[in-house]
């Protein structure tokens, strides 16, 4: 399986050269090209990248809206997802179910509910390609089930909102927003997971000097015995 991260940008004001996209990624695997999210920075783009499916995470418009003007390829999404762009032209359309694995050329995906957001209900995905394993979750506070998530993960791709600064918040007896990579590294540690890498970076990150916040995430993923990195655009991860 091969991992290419097209964006690695939150909903920020802020961009630079190593991030200058919305979070997305593609996955690669004999000959099949799946893109994972195609936020507004992708409208009008994605004839270049030329994806045989796009799966989404969510409705929100750094992860969605770049579907504004239609797809050139069938477009995975929940129910709660096609709720938030329903009016888009795209003409092949798959509603996937929680939990619920199917599968794009010979790679395999299941979404996983995550705690995010109320009102655009968001999820990870375990993929599956030949031996490699990767949970690829780049909005979080919480995963539903961890355990059944992150088992036997070759690589985590978590949510660079934020290193040690919680986002979270309470919103009608609900946790909203974002989980620090300190905390997502401490899940890594518990379940097993030897890698982790982080996309979806926040302002902390894309307006900072990540020459010193790169090593600062590789000391706290190596306090946990977890090799771990922020990602860049254009940055790929090759997984036997």
């Amino acid at each position: 399986m091969n991992l290419t991260f097209l964006g690695t940008r939150a909903s920020v004001a802020e961009r630079n050269r190593r991030h200058r996209r919305h979070a997305a990624a593609l996955v690669a695997y004999r000959g099949t090209r799946v893109m994972v999210d195609a936020g507004e920075d992708w409208r009008g783009r994605l004839e270049e990248i030329a994806p045989d499916a796009i799966v989404l995470t969510h409705g929100h418009p750094d992860h969605a809206f770049g579907l504004a003007d239609g797809a050139p390829c069938p477009v995975f999404a929940t129910a709660p997802t096609w709720q938030a762009i329903g009016d888009y032209p795209i003409g092949e359309r798959h509603t996937i179910r929680y939990d619920a694995p199917f599968e794009i050329g010979g790679i395999a995906f299941v979404f996983v509910p995550v705690e995010h957001s109320t009102r655009a209900p968001a999820g990870g995905y375990r993929i599956v390609a030949g031996e490699a394993t990767v949970f690829y979750v780049p909005d979080v506070v919480s995963i539903h089930g961890p355990k059944r998530a992150l088992r036997d993960a070759d690589l985590y791709v978590g949510d660079g909102s934020t290193i040690e600064r919680s986002l979270v918040r309470r919103v009608g007896g609900r946790l909203v927003g974002h989980t620090p990579i300190r905390t997502q590294l401490g899940w890594c540690a518990e379940h097993g997971v030897p890698r982790a890498v982080f996309t979806h970076c926040g302002s902390e990150i894309v307006a900072g000097d990540e020459r010193s916040l790169g090593p600062k995430v590789r000391r706290l993923g190596q306090e946990r015995g977890v090799e771990a990195v922020i990602a860049h655009d254009g940055m790929e991860v090759v997984l036997p």
